[in-house]
C-alpha cells in the first residue's frame, strides 16, 4: 500500500536491500523470507514484542536522491508480489519524468506530491466501503488476516500488547479482538505461538488477580483455558472483550436482533490509528447504558454529555452531574447516586435560552416545557454548542404530538401546573391513567361487541365505600395520596418531575390505589412510548383480530388461569382485555410471541390502567426491564437465577451449600422472578414489590428473594429435602400480608394448597422491603449488568450444549457415527450456518433460523455452504466433479425442497458415503445419479424425449417403459405430498407428525430403486473416473471400472431387446407402433455435427463443468477416440460397444490399437460415455439412429442389482468402497479451517 511519505533517517538497519534504481530502494525487512540468520531471529522477535509490530511491513520502498542522506518511505507490502506491483508502477510511470528535473529538492517535492495524490485518489475511491482506518490500524489488519488467514470481512476491532501464560513461561506479544474471533500471535527467538479462539465458543470471560497472574484476563472456552496478562489498559481491553462476547451470545440467542446489531452506524470524522469498529462498540456501551438509567426507548441514539449543575427548587441547591442529549431527550444524573434524576422529553419543551452569565452562575441554561416547569442549568462548557444541538433535535421533534395534547381527563391528573393541584378527592374520581386514544374514545359497553377496558379493571369491578368507611386503612392510604401530592406540589408531576431519594422512600411506602397505574407508567418509561406511538396499539388490535397463531392457541389455554381469584377476570370484560394485549403483543414481537407467566403479569397490568396503557408496560417489561426473560428458553430468569446463587453464595454463605444441595434454587426463583411475586405471594403484597420494581428494577426482585432466604435460614438449614424446603418458603410467602391494602382480601390459590395446621406469623410486606433495603441494599446496577454478562455465557453456552445433545440424540441409531463423531458433526455444521451471519457469504440460511423452532431446526444450511462441508469431509473426492456431486446429494438430501439442509438431513447424506457395506455405499451413488438428484440432465433428457412423441396429450402421458412411468408417478406423488408438507402450518405438531411418519417408513430395499437409463449411467461412469483420479491405485481401478463398464453396456444392450420383444404385446403394440411413427415422421434431421465426437470433446473442454477431466487431460487422444466410434458405427455395421470393449482384453496392455486406451483406462470421463457408446449403440438401425439423434439410446436401461453384480466381479473396486475412513480427521481439518478451535502451535521457526 502506498504511504504518506515519512522520513527515515538509517536506511540499512534491519533492512536488506534487494532492488534499487537511481531514485528508489526495495528493501526486505531481516528476519522475514528465506536466511537471516540471527540477526533475522532477533529482529522477527523485536517486531512481535515492540509496537513495530502493528506499523513494520515485511517490505518497502524509499525514495532517495544521490546526494541526500534522508530517505523517504513512499510505498510498502505484506507480500512481495504486492511490492513488486508498487516498484513497476514507479519505474514504468516516475522514472523518465523524474530524469528531467535538475534540483533534487524538485524531484523529491514531485515525488511526495506524486505519493500524496496517489493515497488521494485510493481513500476517495475506497470511501463508499467505508474504508476509515487509514495508517497504522489498517497494517495492523492486513498483518492479522494474514497471521490468521481472516477472510475480507473478518473486521479488527482492536490490538493490544500483552502477554500470553503458556505453562508458567509468559509469552510477550499481541492480542488482536475481531468481531468474531480472539486472536494472539507470539514470536520469541524463533518460538512461535499463535492461537484463534471465536467468541461464541467463549464460556466464561473474568477479569482477575491471582499471586500467579498478577491482574489478569481469564478466558475460558469448552477445551482449554486461557491467561493473558501485562496489558497496558487492562480495562479498556476487558470491556472490549465483554462486548464483543456479549455480541456474540445474542447472534446465538436471537439472530434477529443480531442481525439488526450487525449494522454498526460509520462515524463522521475517522480517526488515525483508531478503528472504527471500536468507536462504534463504545458508542453502543454507551447508548445501553443510557437508556438502561433514564428507561428510555430502545432506539433513542445518545448524541453527548457534558458535566454542568441544576438548579433544584425543592433544596435550593445547584446539584453537580451530567447532562445527556439524544434525538427526543434531555436527561440529567446527578454525581451522587439518588440525588437527583430528571427526564425532559423535547416534544414538552416549549423554550430554550441562554441566561447571562455571572460569576455565581457561569454559563447558565434556561429550559422551559408544557406543564410550565422550568429547569436551570449552569456550568456548562460549551453552551453555544449545546445550544445549537437542542434547537436542531427540536426542529426535527414533530409539533403536533399525541402528548402535547394528551386530552382534558389525563392533562390536570398527569401534567398540573405547579400553581394548580386538584383537590385530593377531584384526583381519585377522575379516571386514573386513561389518555384519550381511539380505544378509550369508545363507550365502555356496546351491545355488538365484546366492551373495551378503557380503565384499570380494579375502578370498573371496585364496588367500595367511600375512603371514610374504611377507617385506619382509609386513612392510611389518604395520608399516602397527601403525601404523594405534597411531592409533586414540590418535585413537578409527569414526565418531568425530579427524581429524588425522597421519590424512592415514597414508592417504598406504597403507592396508593389512585396513582399506581400513573406511576408506573411514568417510572417503567412506558409513558414515553404511548404518546410518541398514538394509535399503534388499536392498530395492532385490528390487525390480529381473528388470526390464529401458536401463540394465540397458547394465550386462549391461559386466559382462564389468569388471577381466577380476582373478580376482575371472572367475566368477559376482563377476559377480553387480557386476550387482546396479549395477542396484540404477540404480534408485536413474534420472536417473543407469548410466554407462560406473561399473562399473570398483563392481568396485574389491567388492573391499574387501560387496555393500551397495559400493553405498553409489557413492552417496557418484556423488551426494556426484563430483557430476554419471556422468550422461548426463558434466558433472562435463568441468568438472573445464576445472579442469585451467586448472591447467596457470596452474602448467605452458610445456606448457600445447603440450597445447591436440595437444588431448591432453580425451582423457586422462576416462579419468583418470571411473575415478579405475583404468583406466591398474595396479590396485594405483590403488588408493592412491583411499585418498587418499575422503580428501581431487577436489584428489587433480587434483594426481596435474598431477604426470604434469610427470613427462613434456621427452617432451611433442618430440610432434609428440595420438597420441604418448598413447603417452608410457600407457606412462609403465603403469609407475607399488606395490612394497608384498602382492596378487599383476594383469597390466595397457592395458599389453600401449602395451610398446615399451624401457620406461620404472619409477616408486613413493608417489613420485608424494608429488611431487604437495610441488609441488602449494596447492589448496584452496574455490578448487576457486570454479573448478568457474566452469567449470560454460562447459561447461552449449556443451553447449546443442550441443543447439541438433543439433536444428536434425534439422529437414529443406525447412522454408523459414534456420539462423539455427531457431536464434532454438529459443531461443524453449526461453524458453518454461523459464518455466513460473521461474513455475509450467504444471507438465506441466516434469515431463516428460528429460535422458536425445534432445535433440530434452528440451524440449516444452503447449497453453498453444503459444498464447501461435503468437499471437506466426504470421502469421494472427485476433484473437479466433486461440487457437481455436491449439488446432487445436496438436492437428494433436501426433501422438502425450501432449499435448506438440516443437521438430520446432512448426517444421513454423509452416514450413506461412510458406513454400512458396499450395497449400501454403491446404493448412495446410484441414488446420486437419479431425479431428484440429477436435475439439470434430467431437464435435458426430458426435453429430447419431448421430440419423439406426437402432440397428442393422451400418448404423451404414456410412456414406452413401464419402469419409468411408475418412477415418475411416485416423483409426482411425492413432489406433491412435499408440496402439502410446505403449506401446512409449522407448529410442533407438525414436527412430531412428520418423525413419526419417519419412524414407520419401511427400509428401502434395493428392488424399490427404479431403473438407470443410458444417460444417468454416463454421469456415474463419470463420477467413478474421477474419484479414482487420486487414489494410489488409480491404474487397477481404472481397468477394473473399464471391464465393468463394457460388462454392464452389453447387459443394457440385451435387456433392451428383451423389452424390444416383450413390447410388442397384443395390449399395447398397437399403441407403440403408432408411437414409434409419429416419432420418425416428426423428428427433425438432426445435422451430423451435432452429435460428432470431435466437436464433442471440444465443448467438453472448452466450457462443460463435469466434462473438464477429458479436455484437459487427453487431447491427444481425441482423434482415437473418434476414429474408435466411427470405425464401430459406420465400418461394421451390427458391431455394439460390448464387442469394443470385450477386444480390447485380448490385446496387449502397450498395444497403440485405439482399443488399448479403454482397457488401460486413461479413458476420461467423456470418452466412454458420451461418443463411444452412444453412437455405436445405435448403430444397428438407422431408424433408430435417426430417432435418438446421437445424444441417448431412451431404450437403454440398467437396474442397482445390474451393476451390483458387475462391481463385485472386480475385487479392486470392491476393495476401494469397503475402506474405513476416519471421518475424525476430515473433522479436525475442517475445524481447523472454520478456526473452530483454537490452534495453538509451539515450534522452531526453520
Amino acid at each position: 500500500m502506498w504511504l504518506g511519505p515519512e522520513e527515515v533517517l538509517v536506511a540499512n538497519a534491519l533492512w536488506v536491500t534487494e532492488r534499487a534504481n537511481p531514485f528508489f530502494v526495495l528493501q526486505r525487512r531481516r528476519g522475514h523470507g528465506k536466511g537471516g540468520g540471527l540477526t533475522g531471529l532477533l529482529v522477527g522477535t523485536l517486531d512481535v514484542v515492540l509496537d513495530s509490530s502493528a506499523r513494520v511491513a515485511p517490505y518497502r520502498i524509499l525514495h532517495q536522491t544521490q546526494d541526500s542522506q534522508v530517505y523517504w518511505t513512499v510505498a510498502c507490502g505484506s507480500s512481495r508480489k504486492e511490492i513488486t506491483k508498487h516498484w513497476e508502477w514507479l519505474e514504468n510511470n516516475l522514472l523518465q519524468t523524474l530524469s528531467i528535473f535538475d534540483s533534487e529538492e524538485d524531484i523529491t517535492t514531485f515525488v511526495k506530491g506524486k505519493i500524496h495524490g496517489i493515497i488521494a485518489e485510493e481513500n476517495k475511491s475506497l470511501q463508499p466501503q467505508g474504508d476509515e482506518d487509514p495508517g497504522k490500524f489498517k497494517e495492523a489488519e492486513l498483518k492479522m488476516r494474514k497471521q490468521f488467514g481472516m477472510p475480507e470481512g473478518e473486521k479488527l476491532v482492536n490490538y493490544y500488547s500483552c502477554s500470553f501464560w503458556k505453562g508458567r513461561v509468559p509469552r510477550q506479544g499481541w492480542m488482536y479482538l475481531t468481531v468474531n474471533h480472539l486472536c494472539f500471535y507470539s514470536f520469541l527467538l524463533g518460538k512461535e505461538v499463535s492461537l484463534v479462539v471465536q467468541w461464541v465458543d467463549v464460556t466464561r470471560l473474568e477479569k482477575n488477580a491471582t499471586l500467579l497472574f498478577p491482574e489478569s484476563i481469564h478466558v475460558d472456552t469448552r477445551d482449554q483455558e486461557l491467561f493473558f496478562s501485562m496489558f497496558l489498559n487492562i480495562s479498556e481491553t476487558f470491556k472490549l472483550m465483554e462486548q464483543l462476547a456479549n455480541l456474540a451470545m445474542r447472534q446465538l440467542l436471537d439472530n434477529e436482533g443480531f442481525l439488526e446489531d450487525k449494522a454498526l452506524p460509520r462515524p463522521i470524522r475517522p480517526h488515525r490509528n483508531i478503528s472504527a469498529l471500536k468507536r462504534d462498540l463504545d458508542a453502543r456501551a454507551k447508548n445501553e447504558c443510557y437508556r438502561a438509567t433514564f428507561r428510555l426507548p430502545r432506539d433513542e441514539r445518545l448524541d453527548g454529555h457534558t458535566g454542568c449543575t441544576l438548579w433544584t427548587p425543592f433544596s435550593k441547591l445547584h446539584i453537580p452531574g451530567q447532562m445527556f442529549i439524544s434525538n427526543n431527550y434531555i436527561c440529567f444524573s446527578s454525581k451522587e447516586e439518588d440525588a437527583c434524576h430528571l427526564i425532559i422529553p423535547l416534544r414538552e419543551v416549549t423554550i430554550v435560552e441562554k441566561a447571562d452569565s455571572s460569576s455565581v452562575l457561569p454559563s447558565p441554561l434556561s429550559i422551559s416545557t408544557k406543564s410550565k416547569m422550568t429547569f436551570l442549568f449552569a456550568n456548562l462548557k460549551d453552551r453555544d454548542f449545546l445550544v445549537q444541538r437542542i434547537s436542531d433535535f427540536l426542529q426535527k421533534t414533530p409539533s403536533k404530538q399525541a402528548g402535547n395534547s394528551i386530552g382534558g381527563r389525563r392533562a390536570s391528573t398527569v401534567d398540573p401546573t405547579p400553581e394548580f393541584l386538584p383537590a385530593p378527592q377531584e384526583a381519585s374520581e377522575l379516571p386514573p391513567t386513561s389518555p384519550s386514544s381511539p380505544l378509550s374514545d369508545r363507550p365502555s359497553f356496546s351491545v355488538q361487541e365484546v366492551p373495551t377496558a378503557s380503565q384499570g379493571l380494579l375502578k370498573v369491578f371496585q364496588r367500595n365505600s367511600p375512603m371514610e368507611d374504611l377507617g385506619a386503612k382509609g386513612a392510611k392510604e389518604k395520608m399516602k395520596e397527601e403525601s404523594w401530592d405534597i411531592h409533586f406540589f414540590e418535585y413537578g408531576r409527569g414526565i418531568c418531575m425530579y427524581r429524588t431519594a425522597k421519590t424512592r422512600q415514597l414508592v417504598q411506602k406504597g403507592i396508593p390505589e389512585s396513582l399506581r397505574g400513573e406511576l408506573w407508567l411514568l417510572f417503567s418509561g412506558a409513558w414515553n412510548e404511548m404518546v410518541t406511538h398514538p394509535g399503534y396499539y388499536a392498530e395492532l388490535v385490528e390487525e390480529s383480530m381473528g388470526k390464529y397463531s401458536l401463540a394465540t392457541e397458547e394465550i386462549e389455554r391461559d386466559l382462564h388461569r389468569s388471577m381466577p381469584e380476582h373478580p376482575a377476570f371472572q367475566n368477559e370484560l376482563g377476559i377480553a382485555a387480557l386476550r387482546r394485549v396479549l395477542t396484540a403483543y404477540a404480534f408485536r414481537n413474534p420472536t417473543i410471541g407469548y410466554c407462560q407467566a406473561m399473562n399473570i403479569v398483563t392481568s396485574v397490568l389491567l388492573l391499574y390502567g387501560s387496555e393500551e396503557e397495559a400493553f405498553w408496560l409489557l413492552v417496557a417489561l418484556c423488551e426494556r426491564m426484563l430483557p430476554d426473560y419471556y422468550n422461548t428458553r426463558v434466558v433472562g430468569a435463568l441468568v438472573d437465577q445464576g445472579i442469585f446463587e451467586e448472591l447467596t453464595r457470596d452474602l448467605l454463605p452458610q445456606l448457600s451449600e445447603k440450597m445447591q444441595d436440595l437444588g431448591v434454587i432453580s425451582s423457586i426463583s422462576l416462579s419468583w422472578f418470571l411473575t415478579l411475586f405475583l404468583s406466591v405471594m398474595p396479590f396485594e403484597s405483590a403488588v408493592v414489590i412491583v411499585d418498587c420494581f418499575f422503580y428501581e428494577g431487577i436489584k428489587v426482585i433480587l434483594q426481596v428473594a435474598l431477604a426470604i432466604l434469610d427470613a427462613n435460614m434456621e427452617q432451611l438449614l433442618g430440610c432434609s429435602d428440595e420438597g420441604e424446603a418448598m413447603t417452608v418458603l410457600g407457606r412462609y410467602l403465603d403469609n407475607v400480608v399488606n395490612k394497608q391494602s384498602v382492596s378487599p382480601p383476594i383469597p390466595h390459590l397457592h395458599a389453600l394448597l401449602t395451610s398446615g395446621d399451624d401457620p406461620p406469623a404472619e409477616v408486613d410486606i413493608f417489613d420485608l422491603l424494608k429488611v431487604s433495603y437495610e441488609k441488602f441494599s449494596g447492589l448496584r446496577a452496574e455490578d448487576i449488568e457486570q454479573m448478568r454478562f457474566k452469567q449470560r455465557l454460562k447459561v447461552i453456552q449449556s443451553l447449546e450444549d443442550t441443543a447439541k445433545r438433543s439433536v444428536v440424540r434425534a439422529i437414529p441409531g443406525d447412522t454408523g457415527f459414534s456420539i462423539e463423531e455427531l457431536e464434532d458433526l454438529y459443531v461443524v455444521f453449526k461453524a458453518k450456518h454461523l459464518a455466513c451471519q460473521y461474513w455475509g457469504s450467504s444471507g438465506m440460511a441466516a434469515a431463516r433460523r428460528d429460535p422458536s423452532l425445534p432445535y433440530l431446526e434452528q440451524y440449516r444450511i444452503d447449497v453453498s455452504q453444503f459444498r464447501e462441508l461435503f468437499a471437506s469431509l466426504t470421502p469421494w473426492s472427485c476433484g473437479s466433479h466433486t461440487p457437481v456431486l455436491a449439488g446432487r446429494m445436496f438436492r437428494l438430501l433436501d426433501q422438502n425442497k425450501d432449499s435448506l439442509i438440516n443437521f438430520k438431513e446432512f448426517v444421513m447424506g454423509l452416514s450413506g458415503m461412510y458406513h454400512g457395506d458396499l450395497t449400501e455405499k454403491l446404493k448412495a451413488l446410484y441414488k446420486l445419479h437419479l431425479p431428484p438428484a440429477l436435475l439439470q440432465e434430467e431437464a435435458e433428457s426430458a426435453l429430447e424425449a419431448a421430440c419423439y412423441f406426437v402432440e397428442d396429450s393422451s400418448s404423451e402421458e404414456k410412456f414406452p417403459q413401464e419402469e419409468q412411468e411408475g418412477s415418475r408417478n411416485e416423483d409426482v406423488q411425492e413432489k406433491t405430498v412435499t408440496e402439502e408438507k410446505g403449506t401446512s402450518p409449522r407448529d410442533h405438531r407438525h414436527y412430531l407428525r412428520m418423525w413419526a411418519q419417519e419412524k414407520e417408513a419401511q427400509k428401502e430395499t434395493i428392488k424399490d430403486l427404479p431403473k438407470m437409463d443410458q444417460e444417468q449411467f454416463i454421469e456415474l461412469c463419470k463420477t467413478l473416473y474421477n474419484m479414482f483420479s487420486e487414489d494410489p491405485r488409480e491404474q487397477d481401478l481404472y481397468h477394473a471400472i473399464a471391464t465393468v463398464a463394457s460388462l454392464l453396456l452389453r447387459i443394457g444392450e440385451v435387456g433392451k431387446k428383451f423389452s424390444a420383444r416383450t413390447s410388442k404385446k397384443p395390449t399395447d403394440g398397437a399403441h407403440s407402433e403408432d408411437h414409434n411413427s409419429a416419432a420418425e415422421k416428426d423428428k427433425p434431421p438432426v445435422p451430423k455435427s451435432h452429435w460428432d465426437p470431435i466437436n464433442k470433446l471440444q465443448l467438453a473442454a472448452a466450457g462443460d463443468p463435469q466434462a473438464k477431466g477429458c479436455g484437459d487431460t487427453c487431447p491427444e487422444q481425441a482423434p482415437q477416440e473418434s476414429q474408435v466410434v466411427l470405425e464401430g458405427g459406420s465400418g461394421a455395421g451390427q458391431s455394439s460397444p460390448s464387442q469394443l470393449f470385450s477386444d480390447d482384453e485380448t490385446k496387449d496392455d502397450m498395444s497403440v490399437s485405439s482399443y488399448s486406451v479403454v482397457s488401460t483406462g486413461s479413458l476420461r470421463c467423456e470418452d466412454l460415455p458420451d461418443d463411444t457408446v452412444l453412437v455405436s449403440a445405435e448403430a444397428c438401425s438407422p431408424t433408430v439412429a435417426s430417432r435418438a439423434g446421437g445424444t441417448v439410446d431412451t431404450d437403454w436401461c440398467i437396474s442397482f442389482e445390474q451393476i451390483l453384480a458387475s462391481v463385485l466381479t472386480e475385487s479392486v473396486l470392491v476393495n476401494f468402497f469397503e475402506k474405513r475412513v476416519d471421518i475424525g480427521v476430515k473433522i479436525k481439518d475442517q475445524k481447523k479451517v472454520e478456526r473452530q478451535f483454537s490452534t495453538s502451535s509451539d515450534h522452531e521457526q526453520s
